[in-house]
């Protein structure tokens, strides 16, 4: 009998690694380095939010709690979430969360199975199409492309990938890495050839109240056209309209059909939310408008800003987004970009996401983030123009 050598399961040895970190990691630590690599702001979380944490701390709130989230937090994302989209939000349907990606992978442990057809909407984060990977599913990429100067979607080649058969599409909008923020035309069209099909729609919403557009408070939303019978998951998070990112806090609301099989995923996982955030949470809800309003007007004024500084620079092409806080651009001639990424990291200080982390759509691509002051960002622009000038 010979035994196997000592080694993962082909599906998780198969996996991508983070290029994100790959880059990150050469320059982590360094002074001299202008960090734009990660997804966060550079500001911490508001006094107001810290605060309650650390009074449920005082007050020895460290025990286990329901598995699916405290009511008062259940109760706080319902009428947040009622008031936001316009639509009643039941709390039996949420479930509070370790962290956005986490509300991804218990949404895809929930319903998705081997060998089942997956499609996704790319570029991606990584981490969402390796999620269902992970479970052994195939996953097959519908690219964005670039389309009068703007991110956008061929609805057409979509639904055509969404075959029968297909179990789940999962759309992030607005989009990580390009901004690219789907239409409410589009919405509806893709929510009625799912229901057609039963194919379950996973939404990462984890950018939706991060538009530009000043009449908007919320983008396109899958959730808000949620009727009985639907095969709708949304999946959310505190990190980004809050500042949370450490926090690891989110939520997820799906069908009521599948509640109770949810909480079973979540004992098997994490089993609860530490309390302390379950509180900060859920006065970030209650209190926090103003303070995603801040963000929201800030990263308008930041996109503006660095998308001029990039677009004086010989050879860089920056198209139009609709929401997020990403740049992601080109440097004409500059195909690869993972080297481009390191070498601006050793040689010039500055630290971006190579576009090839998003998968091959983002090849010959550097996402920027820009959630962060005008002065670092001026010295970003700097940087890559005295690095482009050498």
């Amino acid at each position: 009998m010979t035994i196997a050598p000592v080694s993962a399961r082909p599906a998780v040895q198969a996996l991508e690694s983070s290029l994100i970190r790959v880059v990150a990691n050469a320059g982590m630590g360094r002074t001299d380095v202008l960090p734009f690599w990660f997804g966060e702001s550079d500001q911490p979380t508001a006094p107001f939010i810290r605060e309650a944490a650390i009074a449920s701390l005082s007050a020895g709130e460290t025990f286990y709690s329901q598995n699916m989230g405290r009511p008062y937090l259940r109760e706080a994302l319902s009428r947040y979430l009622g008031d936001l989209h316009g639509v009643p939000v039941d709390a039996g349907r949420i479930a509070a969360v370790g962290s956005g990606v986490n509300a991804l992978m218990l949404a895809a442990q929930t319903i998705i199975s081997p060998g089942n057809r997956v499609v996704a909407v790319t570029p991606l984060w990584p981490n969402i199409t390796e999620i269902p990977k992970i479970l052994g599913a195939d996953v097959v990429r519908v690219p964005l492309a670039v389309a009068n100067g703007k991110w956008s979607l061929d609805l057409d080649r979509l639904l055509a990938a969404l075959t029968p058969g297909t179990r789940m599409v999962i759309i992030n909008s607005p989009n990580n890495p390009t901004g690219w923020t789907i239409e409410d035309e589009q919405v509806e069209a893709v929510l009625a050839h799912c229901r057609k099909h039963g194919i379950w729609v996973l939404s990462d919403d984890a950018y939706e109240r991060l538009v530009h557009d000043p009449s908007r408070k919320v983008a396109p939303s899958f959730l808000a056209r949620y009727q009985p019978g639907d095969r709708i998951v949304s999946a959310n998070t505190f990190s980004k309209a809050w500042t949370m990112t450490g926090w690891r806090a989110g939520w997820l609301v799906v069908p009521p059909e599948l509640s109770a099989d949810l909480g079973k995923i979540i004992e098997y996982n994490t089993s609860c939310l530490f309390e302390p955030v379950q509180r900060a949470a859920t006065v970030a809800l209650q209190q926090g408008e103003p303070e995603v309003a801040k963000l929201r007007a800030q990263l308008t004024a930041t996109r503006h800003l660095l998308v001029g500084e990039l677009r004086a620079l010989p050879g860089v092409v920056v198209p139009e987004a609709g929401g997020a806080m990403y740049v992601f651009f080109r440097i004409e001639g500059q195909d690869d970009t993972l080297t481009l990424a390191t070498r601006l990291v050793e040689e010039a200080g500055l630290g971006l996401a190579p576009g090839g982390a998003f998968g091959p759509e983002g090849a010959g691509w550097l996402r920027w983030c820009h959630a962060t002051s005008p002065e670092k960002l001026r010295d970003g622009a700097g940087r890559l123009q005295r690095f482009l000038g050498a």
